[in-house]
């Protein structure tokens, strides 16, 4: 009761408008990110649309709260949203918590928002936890924007496809992984991306919260030095590129170690497989090396 009467002192002056969709942050490992405002909001609310309503019982259930829960959840979304629109109509807040963090960015709400919006109503953010933008904090490589991608396939040609996309692409990009596929994305990426760095973050806000970085390469090795560095829910920022002054400014340059892997190979093999080896070697952009290579043959040509 009392921590709903400081979330009231806190947060009641803002107006909450009826009818109307609250897309509500809830924590990601620590109860104590939980903000007043979605306290005061989640006391508000005539009905709880949620991803799991074994987690968000308990949630509310510790803020003294009870509250009608509506299940919605990456099988069930476009069918339940219905059921909220149906609440909406009838003049009524309701509020969509995912299991943890942000909902709608890997966790369903998009379809829930679409629908909603799509009717007329208003749909309120309520912001607070966020695993991707807590990494993003501490990894120091977002000056120049970032991709968030989200959790990788799960398996096959598929994955592998995607784990080779991440490091073609040069910049700065957000990744999701379990524990039962974290040694296989670290294994891929140092093969192709070893010379960049990434930042772990290992439960996050928790007890045992890890956040290192260090070279891709070195990656697979970190996670085998301790049995407890596979456990839990991983957020990776894959850092940017190098980029190195000289380059001829339509992309990321490659750095002085991926330069010298790629001029002894031109010397040896054709200018594909060079390029390929050498992108595989040094974690440079395949791109930017293709375009190091074609510059190096032309200038041989010329001579």
């Amino acid at each position: 009761m009392q921590v709903q009467q400081a979330a009231a002192a806190a947060a009641g002056a803002q107006q909450y408008p009826a009818p109307a969709l609250y897309m509500v942050a809830t924590p990601i490992g620590n109860l104590a990110d939980l903000t007043l405002r979605a306290v005061h909001v989640l006391a508000l609310v005539d009905a709880v649309a949620c991803e799991d309503s074994r987690v968000t019982g308990a949630l509310l259930h510790h803020l003294g709260l009870h509250k009608p829960l509506i299940a919605l959840h990456q099988h069930n979304e476009r069918e339940r949203a219905t059921v909220v629109v149906q609440q909406l109509r009838a003049g009524q807040r309701v509020a969509y918590a995912s299991d943890a963090g942000t909902p709608a960015m890997s966790d369903p709400g998009a379809a829930l928002v679409q629908a909603v919006a799509g009717e007329g109503f208003r749909v309120v953010p309520i912001p607070g936890a966020s695993s991707v933008a807590a990494a993003i904090s501490v990894a120091g490589d977002a000056a120049a924007g970032f991709r968030f991608c989200g959790f990788a396939p799960h398996g096959g040609q598929v994955r592998q496809h995607a784990l080779d996309m991440a490091c073609d692409d040069p910049g700065t990009q957000v990744w999701l992984e379990s524990p039962h596929r974290i040694v296989s994305l670290a294994e891929s990426w140092a093969a192709r991306a070893g010379s960049r760095r990434v930042t772990v973050c290992r439960e996050l806000t928790k007890q045992f919260e890890t956040v290192a970085t260090l070279p891709v390469r070195e990656l697979p090795a970190w996670l085998a030095a301790d049995g407890h560095r596979t456990r839990g829910e991983f957020v990776l920022v894959l850092h940017a590129a190098t980029q190195v002054a000289g380059d001829n400014g339509d992309g990321v340059g490659v750095d002085a170690a991926a330069q010298r892997v790629l001029t002894v190979l031109l010397d040896e093999l054709p200018l594909k497989q060079a390029v390929s080896l050498a992108a595989r070697i040094s974690g440079a952009p395949r791109n930017a090396l293709y375009r190091q290579a074609l510059q190096r043959r032309a200038a041989d040509d010329e001579r």
